[in-house]
Parts: C-alpha cells; sequence; structure tokens
C-alpha cells in the first residue's frame, strides 16, 4: 500500500536514482571529513605556485591541520637557498658591472726619422767624403770611389753598430753628422789616391805616346803620354773562362753609354780596344771589389777617373795589356 500522507512507497525518501536520501547525505560528509583529513583540498596555497608538493613517505608523518595556513613565500631578505643562481638572463638577474675603462694605447712618436742623405746605389762626391771619412778610423779599407755599393754599406753599419745608431747601412743626418764629428776634412790624396796598389813600373812599350798602360800584375792602370803617367786608377780582369786578352791593341771605338748586347749590362764610359773587351766603369766592381771578375773587359771603379780618361783619350790611342 502507498503511504498517501507522505508520499513515500515504505522505502522512505529516495533520490531519482533510488539511492535513499539518507545514506547519500552520509556518504558526502563522510568524503568531505576524509578530504580534511587529508588535507589534499585543490590547488595550492597562493603565493607558492612554484613550490612543488610534498610527497608523503612510507613513515606515517603527523597528520597536519587542515586549518594551518600555507608559509609566507620566501622574501629577498631571507636566506639565500642553495639552489642555482638565476640565468643572467633573466629579469631578477643583478645588472651588469660597468666595462673597465681600456688604458689608451700609447701614440706613436710623432718625430720624423733622420732623413738619409746617402744610400746603397748612391754615386756623389758626397759619397766619396764618406768613404775617406770611414778610410781615417778604420771603417773603410778600401781607396775611395765615390759609389755607394755593399762594400760601402757594411763600413756604415759598422759605424753606427760602434756609435750604438740605428744599424741600417744608410747614411742619415745623424749618423753623418756623428761622422763629420769624428773626422777631420780629407785631403785631396785621401779622396784620390792613385790607385790601392802601387803602380807597376810600365812596360817599355809603354814609354812613347799616348798609351793606356795596363798591367795584370799589380792590378792597375796608367794613362801615359810619352812615359809620364797622367793619371792612374784600380782594375778588374775577366776571368779564367773569360780573360782578358794580352798584347798591344789601340781603341777603335768609344762608346759613353753603352750597354751590353751580350749580356745586357750597363758599360759606361767604354773604350773598345780588342773584339767587344773594352776599359769601362763597373758599378759592381765599385760595389764589390775583387770578389768578382769581368767576361773580359777591363773594369774600372772610379767613375770619376773613368770619365775624365774617357774624355782625354782618343780613337787611336795605343792600349797595352802586359802581366
Amino acid at each position: 500500500m502507498t503511504d498517501t500522507h507522505s508520499g513515500r512507497d515504505g522505502r522512505g525518501a529516495s533520490d531519482p536514482g533510488g539511492k535513499p536520501r539518507g545514506r547519500r547525505v552520509a556518504a558526502a560528509s563522510l568524503v568531505a571529513l576524509a578530504a580534511l583529513a587529508t588535507g589534499c583540498e585543490p590547488g595550492t596555497a597562493e603565493g607558492a605556485q612554484d613550490v612543488p608538493p610534498v610527497r608523503a613517505t612510507q613513515a606515517a608523518a603527523p597528520t597536519p591541520s587542515p586549518f594551518l595556513t600555507a608559509p609566507a613565500p620566501t622574501t629577498e631578505d631571507a636566506k639565500p637557498s642553495t639552489a642555482p643562481p638565476p640565468s643572467p638572463s633573466a629579469s631578477t638577474a643583478a645588472p651588469a658591472p660597468a666595462p673597465t675603462t681600456a688604458r689608451p694605447a700609447p701614440e706613436p712618436s710623432t718625430a720624423p726619422p733622420p732623413r738619409v742623405l746617402m744610400r746603397t746605389g748612391s754615386e756623389s762626391e758626397q759619397v766619396r767624403e764618406l768613404q775617406a771619412r770611414l778610410r781615417q778610423i778604420g771603417h773603410f779599407g778600401r781607396n775611395p770611389t765615390g759609389y755607394y755599393g755593399s762594400v760601402t754599406a757594411d763600413a756604415v753599419r759598422s759605424f753606427q753598430a760602434k756609435r750604438r745608431l740605428p744599424v741600417t747601412g744608410s747614411t742619415d743626418a745623424v749618423t753623418w753628422q756623428r761622422l763629420l764629428a769624428m773626422t777631420r776634412v780629407p785631403t785631396a790624396a785621401e779622396l784620390d789616391p792613385p790607385t790601392e796598389r802601387p803602380v807597376a813600373a810600365p812596360d817599355e812599350r809603354c814609354l812613347k805616346g799616348r798609351v793606356l798602360c795596363i798591367s795584370k800584375k799589380s792590378r792597375t792602370l796608367a794613362w801615359m803620354n810619352d812615359g809620364k803617367v797622367v793619371s792612374a786608377m784600380d782594375v778588374r780582369f775577366g776571368s779564367e773562362y773569360t780573360p782578358t786578352r794580352e798584347g798591344v791593341f789601340e781603341v777603335f771605338w768609344k762608346s759613353r753609354d753603352h750597354v751590353s748586347t751580350l749580356y745586357d749590362t750597363p758599360m759606361p764610359y767604354a773604350l773598345f780596344f780588342s773584339g767587344g773587351q773594352a776599359v769601362h766603369y763597373s758599378a759592381d766592381f765599385a760595389a764589390n771589389g775583387y770578389g768578382g771578375a769581368s767576361h773580359g773587359c777591363v773594369n774600372v771603379r772610379d767613375k770619376k777617373k773613368v770619365a775624365a780618361l774617357f774624355d782625354q783619350v782618343k780613337t787611336g790611342d795605343k792600349v797595352v795589356v802586359s802581366w
């Protein structure tokens, strides 16, 4: 029978699913109590979003009260943790220290280097004076030639090194002034000595007329006029493979600015006397002395003297080459 006053069917009030309401309320209460007991309310305490939840261990820890509040977040005044420092790119990174101001590099000296007066390849009367002065104090062991070659450069280096000057081999204004202060004005004989070697007694074929008297023994050339020496100069000859011919010849051609067509080398003030062999100025002889040899010509290393000789000798003058 149905109870018409309560509307119940004898089983008591029920929900749409048929479960009694009293049981449903009791179950919900149990669930709420269990949730409060375990502290697993949804979400985390405000201000501790990045802190991972603490996992319960197997050992039963005291159940925290559900009414305790979460610990306050760490402030800047708190003791720093042992966690690694934040990345420099983070917004909380400390500002980078100001860059250290680099010391300015010392400015190079603005003083210009001493002016170079003479160097390898120079040829002048000043070079001749330089050589004569260097010879006075033992740095140049040859007769002045007026040509600045390797021998002169070595002599200048020797002088510069001994005086603690920059060793360049070139004669700058400082080197020149130091040399002038240590030497005297060269005499005419020092500037233009006859020859480095004594002139040999002339071959008897040289005693008459105008003759270029050349001695291989003394390595000298004497320009003679009727047995009198007008001028003399040092000379060198060809090697054993290209020897200078001996005998009596005559000058058949003069060429002031000659260049060898066979060796493509300059032969200034050339006085040809036998085929392609000639008396002429040699820059190599002036620079390197007797360390080399010609291809058969008679080399003169004093340009000033051979230039004067060229102007005095005429075509047809005799040439004698002997030992």
